[in-house]
């Protein structure tokens, strides 16, 4: 980090090096994704307590030992995020050496089948919900696949009419835009939302606003999506990434080539939405031998 630190090197703390290389390396992620890596970039260093070009590879392995307590998949992601700012901090040249490289990830039992809801509990979810604002956002969510950070970024410029129904540009991970075909009865439940808003407007308002103005917090999202999933008799806590799975797995079981369902969704690769076939097979070998 004494590169960052040379031109006002009096006044530059080793802790606003590391919060400026912070910042240039959370620049252009999604809200969530900042906030994430923030906090365990914090963790980590608080762990270390010393300056980041001088962290070992015995440093992380210690710091590796502090996450026993999370949950395989969180651990994933405490680890992911800190080999990705080393990996940074090396490539702009501020460190002298990646020594994140060597670092493995723990093995992680893939639970995606687990987080998938059929399609009956998809449409009692919906069915049940009677406020027409949230009844739209989970229809968008279903119908559409999109994140949830898209759903709340929307605004009205981004839904267009297409014949007798209309399509949604979402702006999604990595600066990604796609464009998604709605049906009619989605497009009919959005439009009745309108009013006189303007092209700018939120689609999903809300008094309380958030860092982009006065669009619906993902928060709020959260809540909507699990309130209506206990109305539906569904135990589990369920995430507004359900119904994004949901989507993902519904259409792939009733014929969607996987390269449309992986368009649709913004996934960078098709091997990540062949995991809903793996997640819910169709056949299996097992079914071959005798009862």
């Amino acid at each position: 980090m004494a590169q960052i630190t040379t031109q006002t090197s009096a006044e530059v703390t080793p802790s606003d090096a590391h919060d400026r290389l912070i910042e240039m390396w959370v620049d252009g992620r999604s809200p969530h994704t900042q906030d994430a890596y923030r906090r365990y970039a914090r963790q980590f260093l608080a762990h270390v307590n010393r300056p980041l070009h001088l962290v070992t590879l015995a440093d992380i392995q210690g710091w590796k030992l502090t996450l026993v307590g999370l949950s395989p998949n969180s651990q994933r992601t405490a680890i992911a995020a800190i080999k990705s700012l080393l990996t940074f901090g090396h490539k702009i040249g501020l460190l002298p050496l990646n020594v994140g490289m060597p670092v493995k990830q723990p093995a992680a039992k893939d639970c995606l089948n687990e987080r998938i809801l059929t399609e009956l509990e998809v449409q009692t979810l919906i069915a049940l919900e009677t406020h027409p604002r949230n009844r739209a956002i989970l229809r968008l969510l279903y119908s559409a696949g999109l994140r949830v950070s898209e759903l709340c970024a929307l605004t009205w410029k981004d839904l267009k009419v297409r014949g007798d129904s209309g399509q949604v540009t979402a702006f999604g991970k990595r600066g990604k835009t796609r464009t998604i075909l709605l049906s009619a009865g989605v497009w009919v439940e959005l439009i009745n939302l309108r009013g006189n808003a303007g092209n700018d407007d939120p689609v999903f308002p809300s008094r309380e606003g958030d860092s982009q103005g006065n669009h619906l917090h993902r928060s709020q999202i959260n809540r909507i999506v699990l309130a209506a999933a206990k109305r539906a008799g569904i135990k589990e806590k369920v995430s507004p990434h359900w119904l994004r799975h949901a989507h993902a797995s519904h259409s792939l079981d009733r014929g969607a080539p996987i390269h449309l369902v992986q368009q649709t969704l913004g996934h960078e690769s098709v091997a990540t939405t062949s995991r809903y076939l793996h997640a819910r097979p169709n056949d299996s070998s097992s079914l071959y031998l005798p009862g």
